[in-house]
């Protein structure tokens, strides 16, 4: 079982993002078969700081969505460690991509939430294979957690 650490940066949704943290995580676990306990961070930036970090560790000198720091680096079938590590989330971008894809800002939290846990636990997209697994496994978590578009 996955638990986290949310760091929130004082961002004001609607909804209680440790709670929504704790559905995702115990849902990715059930469907990923994680029965030991690992622990990882969410933490909610601003758009400055989003843009900094992507720049600082990706080159890409703009603001992003979501950015995913492993400890370790991960195969989705391989041994985890126990500190998966931080997930980095744009409050702004979870606004402005609600409004984008016309959905709820719980919606787009989740998504984030979901797509950056996937990457601490060594999911991919950079080739068609392992974007069609990974894509398919974040919708499998939030139809099953009923947060749909």
């Amino acid at each position: 079982m996955i638990k986290s650490n949310v760091v929130d940066n004082q961002i004001h949704l609607g909804f209680n993002l440790y709670k929504l943290s704790k559905k995702i995580l115990k849902r990715t676990s059930k469907i990923l078969n994680i029965k030991t306990r690992h622990i990882m961070s969410y933490i909610f930036v601003d758009l400055e700081q989003i843009h900094r970090i992507n720049k600082e560790y990706r080159q890409k000198d703009a603001p992003t969505d979501v950015i995913s720091f492993a400890y370790v680096d991960a195969e989705p079938t391989g041994a985890l460690p126990y500190e998966l590590g931080d997930v980095f989330i744009c409050k702004e971008k979870i606004i402005a991509q609600a409004n984008e894809y016309q959905h709820s800002l719980l919606r787009e939290c989740s998504f984030l939430m979901t797509h950056g846990i996937l990457h601490l636990l060594g999911y991919n997209h950079e080739e068609k294979e392992e974007e069609k697994v990974m894509f398919d496994l974040q919708d499998r978590i939030l139809n099953e957690l009923k947060i749909t578009r």
